[in-house]
């Protein structure tokens, strides 16, 4: 998908450039919105893929650390947890960010439950705030 992208902001630029050049309002106007919503969409990639890298960091720490779960639950075929095994993980995790808040590891460990549970949104949620939690932690220490 970035590959694409790239290549339509390339695109788009180009196109862009001959409608600024063309000297019409309405060409310039078009111009200029050509440049801004291929930024727009780099930005939102970009973001994506840090958030991409910095999880992975994080997730390769916890593991160093022997911090990630263990769980030995059952897989469908195509090797994703079974939602209701994954469901029944979920309290035991809520509970650790509960009783630690602040904890980067904690938020994480609730983000792959989220995840287990078929929950990508709460499990971005979670792991981003785990990122925001272990940024802020080591820029105080």
């Amino acid at each position: 998908m970035t590959v694409l992208l790239l290549m339509y902001v390339a695109l788009a630029g180009q196109r862009a450039i001959v409608l600024l050049s063309s000297g019409e309002t309405v060409g310039v106007v078009m111009g200029v919105a050509l440049l801004v919503l291929p930024a727009l969409a780099i930005w939102a990639i970009g973001r994506e893929l840090w958030f991409g890298v910095r999880a992975q960091q994080l997730g390769e720490r916890l593991d160093a650390e022997g911090g990630l779960p263990e769980e030995d639950l059952p897989v469908r075929p195509s090797g994703r947890i079974e939602r209701e095994d994954g469901d029944a993980l979920f309290p035991r995790y809520r509970a650790d960010v509960e009783e630690h808040p602040g904890d980067w590891r904690a938020r994480y460990r609730l983000g792959l439950a989220y995840d287990a549970a078929g929950d990508r949104r709460r499990a971005r949620d979670a792991i981003r705030t785990a990122i925001r939690l272990e940024t802020a932690a080591r820029r105080t220490a």
